[in-house]
């Protein structure tokens, strides 16, 4: 059986927050989280300030970063080439992570692109990313629905999942719940599909929740035989456009929980999650 990997997504509980979270708070907190022995962290992005200014300190934050000792991975989110090779010059950086919408009027929203101008985005990305040895991570955003009125249907998911693969050589994806449409069906039928028809990718749920929807939207996931998924701790952060206020990321400690009762991972140490927890609550209700 394969590992099962979780990975904590910061970045994505920070980046709409509107009050400035000083640098030094942010390499506490991050350097907290490489102590619980979490996959993957989604620790910054490489964008233009102007896009997530909260983030604008990113390469700052990366050069006071703890890593001796952790078996953490470290992830950007990078949107063109200047990005790309800005992320890549950090040899502590192991994926680039890009988000590449199945909905043409969100990817405009998003990248100020077309869907057809951010697959040669992706192509750039990939191309850079494989000359500095790193892995390319692609968010496939309104995987499970979309808000603005355009065809939507599971099998558009799949079809771009393929031509990313085929064309394009990419190996990791992450099916992703921008504003919070997905369900125990829903979910279900799509990692199912993908799952089935495509083969040499590692797919991953990045799921966005209410507090009382996160285990019924988990287990359909594992349940179709995913086996990556991406939260944030205590679920911030998430889908300013989400139809329920109540909607945020999938909290990290609830799906640790989940999969320690199965005997799925032992590799989270939770006295340091428990002191990552504690980081956080302080930090995100401090800032706004």
């Amino acid at each position: 059986m394969k590992e099962l990997r979780i990975t904590e997504c910061p970045r994505d509980a920070m980046q709409g927050i509107q009050d400035w979270i000083p640098t030094d708070e942010k390499i506490t907190y991050l350097n907290s989280l490489l102590k619980v022995g979490f996959n993957v962290l989604d620790f910054g992005s490489f964008v233009s300030p102007k896009a997530i200014p909260q983030l604008k300190d990113t390469s700052t934050v990366l050069n006071s970063l703890d890593l001796e000792g952790t078996k953490t991975e470290l992830l950007a989110i990078v949107a063109n080439k200047r990005g790309a090779h800005d992320a890549s010059s950090f040899d502590e950086i192991a994926y680039l992570g890009f988000p590449f919408s199945i909905s043409e009027e969100f990817q405009k929203r998003n990248t100020n692109k077309s869907i057809e101008e951010s697959l040669k985005s992706v192509e750039e990305i990939k191309s850079i990313a494989d000359s500095y040895g790193k892995k390319v991570m692609i968010y496939i955003s309104m995987a499970f629905g979309n808000p603005y009125e355009e065809l939507w249907h599971p099998d558009i998911a799949v079809e771009w999942s393929l031509k990313l693969h085929q064309k394009l050589g990419i190996e990791h994806i992450a099916l992703s719940d921008t504003i919070g449409l997905s369900n125990r069906e829903n979910i279900t039928q799509l990692f199912t599909e993908v799952l089935s028809e495509i083969s040499n990718v590692e797919f991953g749920a990045h799921l966005h929740t209410t507090p009382d929807t996160w285990l019924e939207k988990v287990d359909a996931a594992f349940s179709a035989g995913c086996m990556n998924f991406d939260g944030a701790l205590k679920g911030y952060g998430g889908c300013p456009m989400a139809m329920d206020k109540l909607t945020g990321n999938m909290p990290s400690e609830n799906m640790i929980d989940f999969f320690q009762e199965k005997n799925m991972i032992q590799h989270i140490k939770k006295d340091m999650l428990e002191d990552s927890l504690k980081l956080s609550s302080s930090i995100f209700k401090m800032y706004h």
